[in-house]
């Protein structure tokens, strides 16, 4: 059948994007020069959208389309072109809070579902750099930064009820990119399902285990329904490593065509899975020529530096700018009820984390079991070196999703992910998957 679009769309293509652009007076002046000067590359390598960079003689932009379907998959796959609307709007909404994290708005053009935007050089996909080995000095304080304002000033700790209920209206009919997360990672991994893929033969045996392993799938089964029910604030929805740009010294996100008003921990674990994730791996990037050990120690320790500092500023907005209808503060307002409060703050914090912990799991998983994979592991040419990477990732989410208290603290996560490194040598089948149900030998004081 064919794809059905609104009068007025067309996909642009190299040659219609000067005609574009030039309609629009303040870009055209950005570029400088004339039509015929701009030079346009199409650098779209994700799954979903067109992307176009435009160069002129006194600077350039981004331009970033929405198709009708996945690009990934194909037509056979239709998607709605809204997702460029829910975009723009986060970024707007976002962009109030967290200032120069998010690439600069320039252009939202409705009947294209097109954004122009700032042209981010000399940016690269992070998850490219960390590939190469790349240390990102700033990194832990920019992204505990956005996560820390983007969420709590979308949050009824931050909005009245009314106000962030009109927030949420915005984003409510989000509902396919959602589904797509509901699918794709809490429910396709678990299952026999033909968009799945998994490094072959190596782990059979491992998808096997996962999809017989009830006490897994109830587990993700619940993190599933705090997808569903928890609109705690409004979430990036998709904040892995190749939804940051970045510059030793400059941090943005981008990419939220997935938001909607969701759990926080959404968003702080995609961040800690995909950095989890880029530990396990860099042992198949390693080579004498490069080796990984003092990255990878470096990796582990900006785990720990994103979720301390995050928790720092989250509480810190808290307690001095928390103007929502939630906990009022004339309920707390003697020394007794600052002192509980402030306990249940950290209580809070405490509850987030675990949260956080168990959609990092989720999202590794996925990510090895099913369909749309990362670079970190792809990239691995050696596919008996690539799976025992993918092994051990695998060992780690089941244990942090299943048995979540122990790891009460961030630093559990860290000793726990240098144990699993150093004691998982095979990607062996349901034999050897028993060694996750014995993790439990990382100090649970910390």
């Amino acid at each position: 059948m064919p794809l059905k679009t609104p009068a007025g769309y067309a996909p642009l293509d190299i040659a219609s994007i000067p005609a574009f652009l030039s309609r629009q007076p303040d870009i055209a002046a950005r570029l400088g020069g004339q039509p015929g000067d701009w030079q346009v590359s199409e650098i779209g390598d994700g799954n979903l959208n067109l992307v176009f960079l435009v160069r002129g003689p006194a600077g350039g932009v981004c331009v970033k389309q929405a198709l009708p379907y996945v690009r990934l998959v194909g037509e056979s796959w239709p998607m709605p072109l809204q997702r460029a609307f829910f975009e723009h709007e986060c970024l707007k909404e976002h962009g109030r809070h967290v200032g120069t994290l998010l690439p600069t708005v320039y252009h939202y053009e409705p009947a294209l579902y097109a954004i122009v935007m700032e042209l981010l050089e000399p940016h690269i996909i992070m998850r490219r750099g960390m590939i190469q080995g790349i240390v990102y000095p700033r990194f832990a304080d920019d992204i505990a930064r956005y996560l820390a304002r983007s969420l709590f000033f979308t949050s009824d700790l931050a909005l009245s009820a009314a106000a962030k209920k009109r927030r949420m209206a915005v984003f409510c009919d989000n509902t396919e990119l959602c589904k797509i997360t509901e699918d794709l990672i809490f429910t396709d991994p678990y299952m026999i399902h033909d968009r799945n893929r998994w490094t072959r033969p190596q782990l059979d045996g491992i998808a096997a285990a996962f999809r017989a392993d009830t006490e897994l799938k109830l587990a993700v089964s619940r993190l599933k329904l705090r997808f569903l029910t928890s609109a705690e604030a409004l979430i990036h929805g998709d904040l892995h490593t190749g939804s940051i740009m970045i510059t030793e010294s400059d941090t943005k996100v981008i990419d939220p065509e997935f938001a909607f008003f969701g759990p926080m921990g959404f968003d702080i674990g995609a961040v800690l899975g995909n950095l989890l994730m880029n530990f396990f791996s860099q042992d198949g990037h390693a080579s004498p020529e490069s080796p990984r050990a003092a990255y990878q120690e470096w990796v582990l320790a900006t785990i720990a530096e994103v979720w301390v500092k995050f928790r720092e500023e989250f509480l810190a907005l808290w307690r001095g700018q928390a103007t929502g209808d939630a906990y009022p503060g004339a309920l707390f307002a003697d020394a007794r009820g600052k002192t509980c409060l402030e306990e249940e703050r950290q209580a809070y914090m405490d509850r987030l984390l675990a949260d956080s912990l168990g959609f990092a799991a989720a999202k590794t998983i996925r990510r090895i079991l099913g369909l749309a994979h990362n670079i970190d592991f792809e990239w691995i040419a050696d596919p008996e070196r690539r799976a025992l990477c993918e092994t051990r990732a695998l060992f780690l989410a089941r244990d942090m999703m299943v048995n979540t208290p122990r790891y009460p603290r961030i630093a559990a996560v860290v000793d726990a992910a240098r144990q699993v490194r150093q004691e998982v040598t095979g990607s062996g089948g349901t034999a050897g998957w028993t060694r996750t149900t014995d993790l439990r030998s990382h100090n649970p004081t910390l």
